[in-house]
């Protein structure tokens, strides 16, 4: 039994237990409770990392006579709405692989690009070149991309990551234990020298293959004969029995 007066709490066995060193002890035990609840809040808000593996893939997720659009290095304010605009007129979703400085500057076009149903590509912070990174440098660099689309589209789901100018280094190996597939293309049209339109539509038509992801780009520059290749192309591959995928995950 224990006996209670207001001074102190004394147990059966005559060990005073003060109130005040139960105040104390909470006051230290709060802060790590509010810690863990941060952490969980924090796990919960990411969501479970899902296992891929770190296999660069250059093909889409159903294989056969599909193909796949991949626009690099935006969003843009001018490009990526226009862009968006025509997927929209012809019913067809892409992947956005976002540069992480452009997604800070225009964090309401990523939110568009989630709400649209596309794919979310994580494409490094400033477009450096990777190769010769440590596998913590690049995984800090991944992490401040994923935090900043994150906090433009919460909720969203990075499936992919793309490293600049194709310079994978040990970056497939962080992507694949971050939960992102390693996405890189079978098709380069070469629009980020803009040759003009028309040869942009002629580069697609006759580059595509099927099951291939396509690599074009929707910032960095005038992208404006992309999206006009781009609306011009679609109704020409569906015409010739093409149907638009998204890339594979493994």
């Amino acid at each position: 039994m224990t006996r209670t007066t207001s001074a102190t709490t004394e147990t059966a066995a005559g060990r005073p237990r003060r109130p005040g060193r139960l105040r104390r002890l909470r006051r230290l035990a709060a802060p790590l409770l509010l810690a863990a609840g941060l952490c969980m809040s924090s796990l919960a808000t990411a969501g479970p990392v899902q296992a891929v593996d770190s296999t660069v893939v250059t093909y889409t997720q159903s294989g056969g006579r599909t193909v796949s659009f991949t626009f690099d290095d935006g969003p843009d304010p001018t490009h990526t709405p226009r862009l968006l605009e025509v997927l929209r007129k012809h019913n067809v979703k892409a992947t956005f692989c976002l540069w992480g400085d452009h997604v800070r500057q225009y964090p309401y076009l990523v939110s568009r690009i989630a709400a649209d149903g596309h794919r979310l590509c994580n494409h490094s912070m400033a477009h450096q070149d990777m190769g010769g990174w440590s596998q913590q440098q690049i995984r800090q660099n991944l992490e401040q991309v994923n935090n900043a689309i994150r906090q433009a589209a919460p909720g969203a789901q990075i499936t992919y990551f793309r490293a600049p100018y194709g310079s994978w280094g040990q970056s497939p190996q962080v992507a694949a234990s971050m939960g992102m597939q390693p996405l890189g293309w079978r098709a380069d049209i070469g629009d980020w020298q803009p040759p003009g339109t028309g040869e942009l539509v002629n580069r697609i038509m006759q580059r595509v293959t099927p099951g291939a992801v396509m690599l074009m780009h929707d910032g960095g520059g005038d992208r404006g004969q992309t999206v006009s290749a781009v609306d011009q192309t679609i109704p020409q591959l569906k015409a010739q029995g093409y149907t638009f995928d998204q890339p594979a995950v493994r």
